[in-house]
């Protein structure tokens, strides 16, 4: 009898052991982190232009975050806080582990809306394993299996009606000779990329227009009096003169996804990743120095990512209404024929800057989220050979990312603080419009 007490009570504990090992393994944020990384690299290695890229977060974010939002009465679903997606079908939640629902939902999307097919699957093989290695219930594996692909599914479902297939079939850019309208610029000379983005279907704004910015200077290269010609020739004087601490900051933020060099008649491309992906690494690291849970890192993802999302559009509805000339082409052809950006002209108009934008958009979902005095070393670009940079504020962050581009000589100065302005608008409004805690 008493041999059968301590079979049955090792048998509890083992039991109680195994419960306890797999629940401290899903609800890991710093696994949900890697799950982010995994799809970044993923992104980062398929050379998805840095409006893709976003789109790609969007989704898979918000379907990770839906997960966990039906486990957790501190969040609510975001179903009809965006007006146009619909109320999700849940089916029976019973057994589900919905942390490792989440990670599991966020693969299935990333994946779909990334090509070639398979992009995660190696990914998806070891988390699966790794739950398998630590006891996770055979019950509990099968039922959060099927709840995230229940969910997963009706956020691709709803991906597809955003007019981005639509928009795989538009016309392309129009080159002309207007001298204030954008031109392909060296070494790639590429035509303008996603010139149709602003009739991608926004989420939480009006339109791609609601968020409009000022108009630019007017174009006037031959007053040297006159605003523009100031603002143009303190691009070339800045880049003629550039710190070591100011080649660090464009260096650091310039994030090109898929830069063409060329040495002699040699040309090979280096890569690194683009504005929205650095941004989401970002999130992960001030998550971990905030010391969040996995279900606030989960929304705090989601919320930034929707914030990227809709700055690409907001910026890119302004970027092909004004189609102003990059300051490359001008300097070059009226100040200086040798000259050259410290970094490489994206293929897109000038004004405004991207990067600015999306920068201040997404700083104001993070300082929702963690408030506008987390300090952090942001370890992005190490693995690109870049060292860190030290952050006192989100928001600080997005301002030093905008003058990068001054830096980097591709941008004006109100290309970028036009842009700024913009992006905080933007993520002003997913603040206050989007609730993700009850």
């Amino acid at each position: 009898m008493k041999l059968l007490f301590a079979a049955i009570a090792f048998a509890i504990v083992f039991s109680a052991c195994q419960t306890k090992e797999y629940a401290s393994y899903t609800n890991n944020p710093v696994l949900y982190c890697k799950t982010v990384k995994n799809l970044n690299n993923a992104v980062l290695g398929n050379n998805f232009p840095p409006m893709i890229a976003s789109r790609i977060y969007a989704y898979a974010t918000i379907a990770a975050y839906e997960v966990v939002a039906v486990g957790d009465n501190r969040f609510q679903s975001l179903a009809g806080q965006i007006k146009h997606l619909p109320a999700l079908q849940h089916g029976d939640t019973a057994n589900v582990n919905f942390q490792f629902a989440a990670l599991l939902a966020f693969c299935k999307v990333g994946e779909a809306l990334t090509f070639p097919e398979g992009s995660m699957t190696d990914y998806v093989a070891k988390i699966n394993a790794a739950a398998d290695s630590v006891g996770m219930p055979g019950k509990v594996s099968n039922a959060s299996k099927l709840f995230a692909d229940t969910i997963a599914n009706q956020i691709l479902a709803w991906s597809k009606k955003d007019n981005y297939a639509q928009t795989r079939s538009a016309s392309k850019y129009t080159v002309t000779q207007e001298e204030s309208r954008w031109v392909p610029t060296p070494p790639m000379y590429a035509s303008g990329v996603e010139p149709h983005w602003n009739e991608i279907r926004t989420m939480v704004l009006d339109s791609a227009s609601e968020c409009m910015p000022v108009r630019p200077p007017v174009y006037d290269v031959k007053n040297k009096n006159s605003e523009y010609y100031k603002y143009l020739l303190e691009v070339k004087n800045v880049g003629d003169s550039l710190t070591e601490e100011q080649k660090h900051i464009a260096d650091f933020w310039d994030d090109n996804p898929f830069k063409l060099n060329v040495v002699g008649h040699v040309m090979y491309a280096t890569k690194k990743f683009s504005p929205p992906g650095h941004w989401m690494n970002i999130v992960g690291i001030a998550a971990q120095k905030a010391n969040a849970d996995f279900n606030t890192t989960v929304a705090a993802y989601a919320h930034t990512a929707i914030a990227l999302f809709e700055g690409f559009i907001s910026c890119w509805d302004e970027k092909y209404r004004s189609n102003y000339v990059r300051p490359e082409t001008v300097i070059s052809k009226y100040l200086s024929q040798s000259w050259q950006p410290y970094i490489q002209t994206p293929p897109f108009p000038s004004y405004t800057s991207g990067h600015a934008t999306i920068s201040a958009a997404a700083a104001e979902t993070m300082t929702y989220w963690f408030g506008d005095k987390l300090q952090f070393t942001d370890t992005s670009l190490l693995e690109f050979g870049i060292k860190n940079r030290e952050v006192t504020s989100f928001r600080n962050a997005a301002m030093e990312a905008g003058m990068s581009r001054l830096y980097g000589g591709i941008h004006y100065r109100f290309d970028n603080e036009a842009g700024n302005t913009a992006g905080t608008k933007v993520g002003t409004l997913i603040v206050d419009r989007l609730h993700f805690k009850k």
